[in-house]
Parts: structure tokens; sequence; C-alpha cells
């Protein structure tokens, strides 16, 4: 079961596409932070959606907010990625210990090995905001993200 908005965001450490730390906690008192899960790169739903938020950048940077995108797959798969599609935000690797702050977002599908698309706005506070869960097929619409930062 996904974490709900009012929860605080569990913290975590995971490795970017670069092999830089990245710490949710890194971002307390200094921003927002939309967090987003997905299930794998090089994939039609996830290139389309990671390609939509690189084109919308500064809709996050007006409102204060740094982007965190995770999937399950290695830093070298996502460097790759982020490289190809021209990507640059941190895309983060939750591959080992596998699926560990999906499971602690309560977005990993044990059934597939994956996360499935959850998003989470993060207040500068630690806490979490808004949230919205879609299965794998279903893309997300950008929209949500802008309007429930704008809330903040």
């Amino acid at each position: 079961m996904a974490i709900k908005a009012g929860d605080k965001a569990p913290d975590f450490e995971l490795k970017d596409n670069h092999g830089r730390t990245v710490r949710l906690s890194d971002f307390r008192g200094r921003s927002n932070v939309l967090l987003v899960f997905y299930p794998f790169a090089f994939t039609g739903v996830c290139t389309g959606e990671l390609g939509e938020l690189r084109d919308n950048l500064p809709r996050f940077a007006d409102r204060d907010t740094q982007l965190l995108a995770v999937s399950n797959d290695s830093i070298h798969t996502l460097r790759v990625f982020a490289e190809q599609e021209g990507l640059e935000y941190p895309l983060l690797s939750d591959f080992w210990p596998h699926g560990e702050v999906s499971r602690a977002y309560g977005v990993f599908d044990e059934a597939k090995g994956c996360a499935v698309r959850g998003s989470f706005v993060i207040d500068q506070e630690g806490v979490v905001r808004w949230t919205v869960v879609n299965g794998l097929p279903d893309a997300r619409d950008l929209n949500e993200y802008v309007a429930a930062l704008d809330t903040l």
C-alpha cells in the first residue's frame, strides 16, 4: 500500500545516473521534491513520461521543486538512457537492494519486479502532500503535478 498525503516521506539514499549519492533529506528546508517512480528505462510509456518532464522542467523550478525519478534499473542503464533522451534531472537507481525504496513508498510490484507509476509531492519539511499511483500501462498527467505543487 502506497504512503499517503500527510505521511512523513521515508528518507532514502540512492545513486544517480552519474554515480552520485542523492538523499531525500538533502532537500529538506531547501526545496520541495517531486518523486516519480517508473517501471523501466527505454520503455514506451516511461520514455514518454520522462521526456514530458524534461520538456517542462521550468514549471518545477518556478515552484521551487526538485524532480527525482526512480526506477529499479542499474545506474549504468540510467546513464545511457539519460544521455539518449537528454534527461538532465537525476535518475535514481533503486537496483540494489532491489526495490528497497520502491517498497518503502509502497509502489513495488513483487510479481513484476519493478516499481509501478507512483508519484509523490514532498514539501520542504519532508511531508508527503500529494500522491498518485497508476498501473504499469497508465501514464500520469503532468498538469496534476503542477496543480499539486501550486497548493504548497
